[in-house]
Order: structure tokens, then C-alpha cells, then sequence
């Protein structure tokens, strides 16, 4: 895999690829790129990874998209194919600083979302829709105004790509994408990649769907995070051992009558810490997480 770091630089964009931009102004987000297959790359922004498959049949974009990365994806991917066809799948968001189509509906882009994210951020349900955002509009940005239930299914560049809905673990519109011929899989915030996994119960997360899900990717296989670099099963299975020994300490101590404050101040990720606290999720959060998760599964 090849690794190259672009910038972006929004008040002026300069034609360039594969080369570093001299800095003009203070704003500046720099770009990964890791070059998977030269039809399947990850680019990696200040907001997460995005995958791409790109090729003579355009360009198909999934993860966390941000209006501040648009105009140099899309110059990027202009190097890299003919076609103008784009396509973007959203990935699940927090409402509250969502940037919804990222400015990808103006480009021309079919953009979709999982529906369960889409309503969250003002998308139609039971045919009523609300009213753009203040916040998209202060953006220049639209939501997204396709949504799906299941499974995208995409044939294009020469790869088999599959956008699955999950079982909820990060929150309810979790979905996977695999690319069959890379042996690439793309998890999302239920493998952030860079420290402890959030389960958004305000989005219908739970504990058990992450670990579901983590558990079906943990062979011989490449994997994207929602944040970080491309990995293995192995690192999964390493991230889901430890969700796993996280969650039977802190049930051991929920049996023993330990009150919230009790199990947080025994420090049931000590151990841990080194390698998962620099994060978004920090060590206290997590643990809330896990007894809150636990005590939701007991008898009222």
C-alpha cells in the first residue's frame, strides 16, 4: 500500500496531486491517501476515513465526509477518472454536528444515508420532512434525499461493494461496506481506530450489536476504521477482546452491588489505557457506557 499526504487549502485549491501544497493561508486540513488497489483507496481527514472506489465508472465515496474535505476529494478524484459519475453514502452522525451531504448534492453526487440517520437529521418520515437546519444552511449544505434500509449493492471499477445495515452497536443506522475484490471491509465508529468505541444509546446503540458486529471481522482480512490506519482482523479481534474483558470486570463488579461511581473508580480499563485512551472516547466515558449497557439488560 502506498501512503501520500495531500492539504487542503479551502480559500485556494491548487491543481496539484501526490505533491505537498505551500501553505497560503492559516486554515489548512491535510489528506492521507492510501492507495489500497489503484481502484479502491482511503482517504484520511481531520473528520475520519473515507473509501473510495474510483475508476471508469466514476467514483463511489463512503464514511465521514466534511464540507471543509469536498473540493480536494473531488479534485483528487478527477486525477483519477474520466467518468463524472459520483456516488456518496453517508455514515451514521451526531445530529447535532452533522454537515449533511458535505456539499456533495451540489457536485451532482447520488448521496444516500442509512434511514435511520437520514430522520435523525431531518430526513422524511411517515411523508413529513422538517425544514433544513439552521445549521446546514449556515453550511451551504443539504441533507442527503436518499435512504436505504438493508443493503446497497454496487457493481463498479471491478469490484463487488455491499453497504450492509447492522445489528445497532455505535448507534441504529451502523452499516458495513465490504469490498469483495480488495478483501477490504470498512466498519465505521464501531472500530473508531484510534481509542475506546462510543455506543450512542441517544442514537439506539447497544453493547451486544458492537460486539456482533466486531466478531463477524476479526479473520484475514483488511480493515478501515472510522479513524487511523488501514489494519487487520487481528486488530479487531485484539479491540473486541478487550471491549469483552472490559464488560466482564465491570458485571463482576455490578454483581458485587458496586454503585456507577464505584466500578468507574476502580479503574476497570487500567490496563488498557496506554493504547486506548487517546481517543474521543476517554476511559471514564467508556466505562459509563458499559455499565449503563448492563444494567439496561437487568429485570426492572
Amino acid at each position: 500500500m502506498k501512503i501520500r499526504r495531500l492539504w487542503i487549502v479551502p480559500a485556494l485549491l491548487l491543481p496539484v496531486f501526490l505533491i505537498v501544497c505551500e501553505p497560503t493561508i492559516a486554515s489548512q486540513e491535510p489528506i492521507e491517501i492510501t492507495e489500497v488497489t489503484p481502484n479502491v483507496l482511503v482517504l484520511s481527514t481531520n473528520a475520519g476515513n473515507v473509501v473510495v472506489s474510483v475508476g471508469p465508472d466514476g467514483a463511489l465515496l463512503i464514511g465521514a465526509l466534511s464540507t471543509v474535505s469536498t473540493p480536494l476529494i473531488s479534485s483528487v478524484l478527477e486525477k483519477r477518472t474520466q467518468s463524472p459519475v459520483r456516488y456518496v453514502v453517508i455514515g451514521p452522525q451526531d445530529p447535532s454536528h452533522s454537515e449533511g451531504d458535505a456539499g456533495w448534492g451540489q457536485r451532482g453526487a447520488f448521496v444516500a444515508m442509512h434511514e435511520n440517520g437520514l430522520q435523525r437529521i431531518g430526513g422524511a418520515k411517515m411523508g413529513t420532512a422538517l425544514p433544513l437546519s439552521p445549521r446546514f444552511v449556515k453550511l451551504g449544505v443539504d441533507r442527503p434525499h436518499v435512504a436505504f434500509s438493508e443493503v446497497l449493492a454496487f457493481d463498479l471499477n471491478g469490484e463487488a461493494i455491499h453497504v450492509v445495515h447492522q445489528t445497532p452497536g455505535y448507534s441504529n443506522a451502523d452499516a458495513i461496506v465490504h469490498f469483495h475484490a480488495a478483501n477490504l471491509v470498512y466498519l465505521g465508529e464501531v472500530f473508531p481506530g484510534d481509542g475506546y468505541p462510543m455506543i450512542d444509546f441517544s442514537q439506539g446503540g447497544t453493547l451486544d450489536g458492537l460486539l456482533k458486529t466486531l466478531g463477524a471481522w476479526t479473520g484475514r482480512i483488511r480493515v478501515v476504521p472510522a479513524r487511523g490506519k488501514v489494519t487487520d482482523g487481528a486488530s479487531v479481534e485484539a479491540f473486541r477482546n478487550m471491549v469483552v474483558t472490559v464488560r466482564d470486570r465491570v458485571q463482576r463488579l455490578i454483581d458485587q452491588g458496586r454503585t456507577e461511581d464505584e466500578v468507574i473508580g476502580s479503574r476497570p480499563t487500567a490496563d488498557f489505557d496506554t493504547q486506548w485512551s487517546h481517543g474521543r472516547v476517554q476511559p471514564e466515558a467508556f466505562v459509563r457506557e458499559i455499565y449503563t449497557a448492563l444494567k439496561e439488560r437487568q429485570p426492572k
